[in-house]
């Protein structure tokens, strides 16, 4: 598929996407007859995973990293285990302090409600 249906489909920019392959998130994608770009399938899913590393605020450069990571095969499958469990972890922790404020946020509101109930 072309850069444009491929990056409606992901819903992420043609630039983001030049980008990505430039810094070696995005390798090896084909390029049709005339030298464009024609991602497949497995490029959804790569680029469906990016996204997600991304929404849990895993930083580039550790995605970076388990692509480089990725691209070595099964000789890297500890690695990159360790590297999404210190990412779970993080995430966990993060989830966590949310899950806190929003206690707090919920607790003033509740005293807001009390006092113009009363």
């Amino acid at each position: 598929m072309q850069v444009s249906e491929f990056s409606q489909l992901t819903g992420v920019s043609s630039h983001t996407l030049r980008y990505y392959e430039k810094i070696g998130l995005l390798k090896n994608v084909r390029r049709n007859a005339s030298g464009h770009r024609d991602y497949a399938e497995k490029d959804l899913a790569w680029m469906a995973f990016i996204q997600r590393l991304k929404a849990t605020g895993m930083s580039l450069d550790n995605i970076q990293r388990y692509s480089e990571y990725r691209e070595q095969g099964d000789v890297s499958l500890v690695a990159r285990k360790q590297l999404l469990e210190v990412h779970k972890s993080q995430l966990e922790s993060y989830i966590q302090s949310q899950q806190s404020h929003l206690a707090a946020l919920q607790d003033k509101i509740n005293h807001y409600h009390q006092q113009i109930n009363d």
